[in-house]
C-alpha cells in the first residue's frame, strides 16, 4: 500500500493505506483520533468538521491521497494547542454557555465556529446573525441557540 504524509495536530504522521481511504478513517481507526465524529459520511451532517490549513473541511469527504506533508490537519484534540492553553476560548463558551447536550455533534460544531469566527475577523468585519446561518453543522438534540450564544461569547475572547 501506498504511504501518505501529512501533519496533524503539530506531528507528523506517515500511513500505510490505500489513495481511496477517506481521512475520517485513517484517523480514527488508524491514528486513535476520535474527536472527529462518523454521522453521515456525506459530508452532509459535519460531525467530522476539522481544519484543514486553517480551513474547516470535512475529513468523510477527503481521500487521503488529497494530502500532503506539508497539509496541516487540526482536529478538537489539537485546538486547544492552537492559542497555548488547556482550552481554546471556544470551548470554554461551550462550557460556559452550557452547550451540550448529547455531545455528539459538539466538535464538529466547535471546529465549524472556530473557523467561521477566524473567516470573519480576517475580513475585518463582525461576526453578523447570517454568518451564524450559514453553519450548517446537524445538532439533532436542537441546542442551536446556545450554540450561537457561545460563538458570539467566544468571538469576543478570541
Amino acid at each position: 500500500m501506498p504511504e501518505h504524509t501529512f501533519r496533524v495536530n503539530g506531528e507528523q504522521v506517515t500511513v500505510d493505506v490505500a489513495d481511496d481511504v477517506r481521512l475520517l478513517w485513517v484517523l480514527r481507526d488508524i491514528l486513535g483520533i476520535t474527536g472527529p465524529k462518523y454521522g453521515c459520511g456525506i459530508n452532509v451532517c459535519k460531525a467530522c468538521t476539522s481544519h484543514l490549513n486553517g480551513a474547516a473541511v470535512n475529513p468523510c469527504a477527503i481521500a487521503v491521497k488529497d494530502l500532503q506533508p506539508t497539509d496541516e490537519l487540526v482536529t478538537i484534540e489539537g485546538l486547544p494547542g492552537t492559542v497555548g492553553k488547556a482550552l481554546h476560548p471556544m470551548q470554554q463558551a461551550w462550557l460556559d454557555h452550557d452547550v451540550v447536550q448529547c455531545g455528539y455533534c459538539q466538535p464538529g460544531q466547535i471546529m465549524a465556529a472556530v473557523a467561521l469566527v477566524h473567516q470573519v475577523t480576517a475580513e475585518g468585519r463582525e461576526l453578523t446573525e447570517t454568518d451564524l446561518d450559514g453553519l450548517r453543522n446537524i445538532c439533532r438534540c436542537g441546542t442551536y441557540s446556545r450554540i450561537r450564544e457561545a460563538i458570539k461569547a467566544a468571538t469576543k475572547m478570541m
